[in-house]
């Protein structure tokens, strides 16, 4: 399982928090819309690109690390058990063979418990992170909008959303990024502040090995 972690945007309803922050954009000037500018801005890589962002997602990384690993240590368990009961089948006696399966049985039911807690887990401190930054950071949109005469900015990485195309010329994402570490910035010695290895990538689900009927 890979142990590193994206702050997802499924939580944030962020086509209506943009379409308000447009709405405010284009009430403020009347008859403007003709001339008025469109925007893209993909709010996924700009909340997980920001410093805040980068930061929550070392501190959730760290924060369930040792859950990943006992998901890991089960798995490890049931795919062992399956192997000695495959491999060695004709080794093994009957009473052998029968503790074994139950003892697989009993490990994977565990590990999908613990599964399922432990993904609900993370959706709802992923949820938790990713509202806190969406709302700020549609202020930042708010004001970056009116400053700049865009009457209406789309949200790319929505789900439905209706942009099929975009012009880097319109995406506006990189300037929402720096205006938000800008307004938002993080302290000095920070996880976000220090280099990283590698961007985060979102962790699969693990798949229970479920042992084979002896």
């Amino acid at each position: 399982m890979n142990r590193r972690f994206v702050i997802r945007t499924a939580a944030l309803a962020a086509v209506a928090l943009l379409g308000s922050a447009a709405l405010r954009a284009q009430t403020t000037a009347p008859g403007s819309a003709a001339s008025g500018k469109v925007g893209v801005v993909d709010v996924r890589q700009a909340i997980v690109a920001t410093a805040e962002g980068k930061q929550a997602s070392a501190e959730l990384q760290s924060q369930f690390a040792a859950r990943q690993s006992e998901l890991e240590g089960l798995n490890k368990q049931i795919a062992d058990i399956r192997q000695r009961l495959s491999v060695g089948a004709d080794k093994l006696s009957p009473d052998e063979g029968a503790r074994l399966q139950r003892q697989g049985e009993v490990l994977t039911r565990q590990l999908q418990r613990k599964q399922d807690e432990y993904q609900e887990d993370v959706n709802a401190a992923q949820a938790d992170v990713v509202d806190k930054i969406g709302r700020k950071m549609i202020d930042v949109l708010d004001r970056y909008s009116r400053e700049n005469g865009f009457v209406i900015v789309f949200d790319s990485s929505a789900q439905n959303s209706p942009v099929l195309y975009k012009s880097t010329q319109i995406d506006v994402t990189q300037d929402i990024i720096r205006l938000y570490d800008q307004a938002y910035p993080i302290k000095a010695g920070s996880p976000a502040a220090r280099p990283a290895a590698a961007k985060p990538a979102t962790p699969p689900a693990t798949k229970p090995a479920t042992p084979p009927n002896h």
